[in-house]
């Protein structure tokens, strides 16, 4: 592990010393996605001797998974104690939590369940802090909180630094790249986007990446670092938040991109930030009306903002899809109450459906 780390040392020092222009662009694509297949090594080595266990193996319950992340003693513990069910151990000094803790927080009618993991510092997929485990709960999260305070603010940056250098690409979309592996005949490339990288320089790029036979089709202006997130299978995407604890002793610096300030302590601001956690999820609540029922707020279910009726009825279960093709729909979405809409309709908040 050291000799890889040395040689991603190595590579990250040549990048930063080279130039950027047409003729070296060939050159750097070839250091980027190296560099990216020593830290994806990198990053299936940790997975492996993390191995799960010892407060980490945590099952995802409830309609969504959110994990705190932040430096020790950035009041994570405080924070899940008051969103949740949890009984983190809080005192003032570093590393207090040294395992998950899971909570459960209600909200409407759903259940988000909320794990506390011990601070993310430099050197996490190495092992130092229990790195390599929180990582690996970091990247099956539904949604990150990403936390420090006031006192050491500039730490956000180096978390998502230590996230970014781990292969989790936050509030990011995945890049518009359809690779079709074929058997035989070399990579062809097909865009209707003009694109800065030449196909040259997009061919080696994905055989470095150990694609050697493939149509690639390019649906976006894409950048170097993007196209390597394409071509690699160790890439997640998560939405975050971004928290700073402790409002109580002052301001924050303009110069950072912060989402809310809040103290857990004193509770101030967390019905926000409930409200964010939400949003960010992008849940919707719908309202089932079963039989010749009026329409009511009492048999609420948990959806995604891009679901459709027909994955609300797939959610009540696959036998009940079988026969239903259409829904009528009260309240949010409705020209009118009780329309007869295709189950490709998308649900709204508060939308109540019959299927029928």
């Amino acid at each position: 592990m050291a000799d890889i780390n040395e040689q991603i040392l190595e590579i990250e020092k040549e990048i930063r010393e080279t130039p950027y222009h047409k003729g070296t662009e060939h050159h750097i694509g070839k250091l980027r996605a190296r560099l990216s297949q020593l830290r994806d090594k990198v990053l299936n080595q940790s997975t492996k001797k993390s191995g799960g266990g010892g407060g980490y193996a945590v099952k995802k319950q409830g309609d969504a998974t959110v994990v705190l992340v932040g430096p020790p003693s950035a009041g994570k513990s405080t924070l899940i104690n008051k969103l949740t069910n949890a009984k983190s151990k809080v005192a003032p000094y570093a590393f207090t939590t040294v395992s998950v803790i899971p909570g459960m927080m209600r909200m409407k009618s759903a259940y988000i369940q909320i794990l506390d993991v011990p601070g993310l510092i430099e050197g996490a997929h190495e092992g130092k802090g229990r790195g390599r485990e929180v990582l690996s709960v970091v990247r099956a999260a539904d949604l990150l909180v990403i936390m420090s305070d006031l006192t050491r603010v500039r730490e956000i940056e180096e978390i998502k630094k230590t996230l970014e250098n781990n292969g989790v690409r936050i509030n990011k979309a995945r890049p518009k790249v359809n690779i079709e592996k074929k058997l035989n005949g070399g990579i062809s490339i097909h865009t209707n986007i003009r694109q800065d990288l030449d196909n040259e320089t997009i061919k080696e790029i994905a055989r470095d990446m150990g694609i050697k036979n493939a149509e690639i089709s390019i649906n976006e202006k894409i950048t170097m670092d993007s196209l390597i997130d394409a071509f690699s299978r160790s890439r997640v995407y998560v939405p975050a938040i971004f928290i700073l604890n402790k409002a109580d002793m002052g301001a924050v610096s303009d110069s950072f991109s912060i989402d809310l300030l809040i103290s857990a302590s004193e509770g101030v601001g967390l019905p926000k930030l409930q409200d964010l956690i939400w949003q960010s999820l992008n849940f919707v609540e719908v309202f089932l009306v079963r039989g010749d029922e009026e329409p009511s707020f009492k048999n609420p279910m948990i959806m995604k903002t891009n679901n459709t009726l027909k994955d609300v009825a797939l959610k009540i279960g696959s036998d009940f899809l079988e026969d239903k093709k259409r829904a009528k729909i009260w309240n949010s979405g409705a020209k009118f109450p009780g329309q007869e809409v295709s189950l490709n309709t998308r649900v709204q908040e508060g939308m109540q459906v019959r299927f029928v």
